[in-house]
């Protein structure tokens, strides 16, 4: 089984992935994003960073999705499926231009054609998880990582809602595997209780599938 976790930063997702890794004791592939060496670039200047910020993770991702496919069961925290979505919402800022964004996509496509050719191609569940839009600047504080702080940036508040309103749509888009949506909201995952509840709807979910 290859499960991927998705959703908005702060919403909950690494911590979802590690909680689904522990519970089905298979191994967890994390975003790669302390040691990422551009990521504090981009928050500082995006009009300058976006773009190889995008082809940095692009890069990461399918090395991720391209081991996950080829071993037994594993979780991915974000994967290369959601990818074009920040590329998107970046060039529909102006951080990346037009040219390269169709470089993006063409590189993307290659990418995903040559996933085509492993025997397993597609994940077998994504987790999609959610808050509402303040739930997620309180978690974006509280974890308090300098770059992504926001209080004295509305153009970066303003990217956050942009990004958190395109991943609903994003989320009704998805058709590469069966979906499941969580509210982290409502079940926040700092109580054991709640994290029962969460498991126990994947497990539903993983049975279906396997049925």
């Amino acid at each position: 089984m290859v499960i991927i976790t998705a959703g908005m930063i702060g919403v909950g997702k690494t911590t979802l992935t590690g909680l689904i890794a522990d519970h089905l004791d298979t191994q967890a592939f994390f975003e790669p994003v302390g040691e990422n060496p551009v990521l504090p670039l981009f928050y500082a200047n995006p009009k300058q960073y976006a773009f190889l910020l995008q082809i940095y993770f692009l890069n990461k991702r399918f090395g991720m999705i391209k081991s996950a496919l080829a071993d037994n069961n594993n979780v991915l925290d974000r994967s290369i499926y959601e990818d074009a979505l920040f590329t998107k919402e970046n060039n529909k800022e102006g951080n990346i231009s037009d040219t390269e964004l169709d470089v993006y996509l063409s590189l993307l496509d290659n990418m995903m054609a040559e996933l085509q050719q492993l025997p397993k191609k597609a994940p077998d569940l994504l987790v999609y998880a959610e808050t509402d839009f303040e739930t997620i600047l309180y978690r974006i504080r509280k974890r308090g990582r300098d770059y992504e702080q926001f209080d004295n940036n509305e153009e970066l508040r303003d990217y956050y809602f942009k990004m958190w309103s395109a991943y609903k749509q994003w989320f009704d888009e998805y058709d590469v595997s069966p979906k499941l949506k969580i509210d982290l909201q409502k079940y926040d995952l700092e109580l054991p209780e709640n994290q029962a509840i969460v498991l126990k709807m994947i497990d539903d979910e993983l049975a279906k599938v396997r049925s």
